[in-house]
């Protein structure tokens, strides 16, 4: 059935779902108070890469831009977002969904520990619950007004980041890697699942020495432009391995970092295209 013949695009409420031949889909309805313009997924190949520093770090220069900025936590099992922006405490709910707890700056943010009686309590869930739970913080939560939101992932292509592409309207991804990083899998993961790759961001990517200045390669010659050029993916920024931001985030402060490293990532994130229904 077509928009011409009053389809509506929600095949959930649809009295011809299961005999209609438009394909449908498996999107979930964001909160009826949610208007959120922008989803950047933030991916990795692997654990350790610093995925979560990157979004956080994405989301605090956005919103130093102006934007209105949000995080779902996505990484159930191992969630940090909240750490390192010093959110302690539970979010609280209402009968009209789950509010999102705010960082000293108002990005709003949503965890799995904030949630639990515990911060630290150990999360020992099984694939679908999990996968539920991430559903959940995009339909039940009361995101209001975004820009942008953040969406920090786990690592691998695993049920949580399947579940992410299927139901949450991605416009793209930003994948992190480190200087010996492999990112083959995802990015064919994320062409499987027809989702915009933003680029790649390398963390971890040098050291500056404190005393003559000189740029380090800790992990040895960087593989970036031979995955870039191997890939089609665009290089979107470098981070170095910086004791001060590292403090930053264990202090709870990341919102106070000195040194903005992914200019060229949030100018590319602020030239994404509208969604056509913004249009």
């Amino acid at each position: 059935m077509s928009e011409a013949s009053g389809c509506s695009g929600n095949c959930s409420s649809c009295s011809s779902k299961g005999s209609c031949s438009k394909p449908q889909s498996l999107l979930e309805p964001a909160n009826h108070l949610s208007e959120v313009k922008k989803v950047i997924g933030i991916v990795s190949g692997k654990g350790g890469v610093g995925k979560s520093m990157v979004t956080s770090s994405l989301a605090v220069m956005m919103q130093r831009r102006g934007f209105s900025t949000a995080i779902l936590d996505a990484d159930i099992t191992g969630p940090s977002i909240p750490k390192m922006f010093g959110i302690t405490g539970r979010a609280q709910g209402t009968e009209l969904g789950i509010d999102p707890r705010l960082t000293s700056k108002g990005t709003e943010v949503m965890s799995v520990n904030l949630l639990l009686e515990n911060t630290d309590d150990p999360v020992v869930w099984r694939g679908p619950v999990i996968a539920g739970t991430v559903k959940q913080f995009w339909s039940d939560v009361v995101w209001g007004e975004v820009d942008y939101m953040f969406i920090d992932m786990p690592p691998g292509t695993g049920d949580v980041p399947l579940t992410v592409f299927q139901s949450i309207p991605v416009d793209g991804i930003v994948i992190v890697t480190s200087p010996q990083d492999l990112v083959s899998m995802i990015v064919k993961k994320a062409k499987l699942m027809n989702v915009p790759i933003v680029g790649i961001v390398e963390n971890m990517s040098y050291l500056v020495c404190p005393d003559c200045g000189k740029k380090i390669d800790i992990f040895g010659h960087s593989k970036l432009e031979q995955v870039a050029q191997e890939t089609g993916l665009e290089i979107l920024g470098r981070m170095p391995i910086d004791p001060t931001l590292a403090a930053l985030c264990d202090e709870g402060k990341i919102e106070e970092m000195p040194v903005e490293y992914l200019e060229g990532a949030v100018e590319k994130l602020e030239a994404l295209p509208k969604r056509k229904f913004e249009e």
